[in-house]
């Protein structure tokens, strides 16, 4: 069974990051995220290319959490990345986590 990371993001200043949040996303499998181009702006800031992105968002949010249980069943590390502040709460994260 592979890991589920919880990032939180920065909100507005992308320096804001913290260097555990860049470890981890450096070293995931999978980055799974609400806006795939609000994401690569932050990779791309960090540096960071070459990553799955997958986007969880209110429109797709049951088949995206069923799909990154499957990558996670695999063996596969993904990192859940909302577009600002700690995910999981009140956005398409929270169904990740409930399954």
């Amino acid at each position: 069974m592979g890991t589920l990371y919880m990032v939180a993001s920065p909100i507005g200043n992308l320096g804001d990051i913290t260097l555990r949040a860049i470890e981890t996303l450096q070293e995931v499998d999978v980055v799974a995220c609400e806006d795939t181009r609000h994401t690569l702006r932050l990779l791309n800031h960090l540096s960071i290319s070459g990553k799955r992105l997958i986007a969880t968002h209110a429109h797709n949010e049951e088949e995206s959490a069923k799909g990154i249980v499957k990558l996670l069943e695999e063996g596969k590390s993904v990192a859940y990345l909302s577009d600002a502040g700690t995910p999981g709460i009140s956005d398409p994260g929270a169904k990740v986590v409930a399954l």
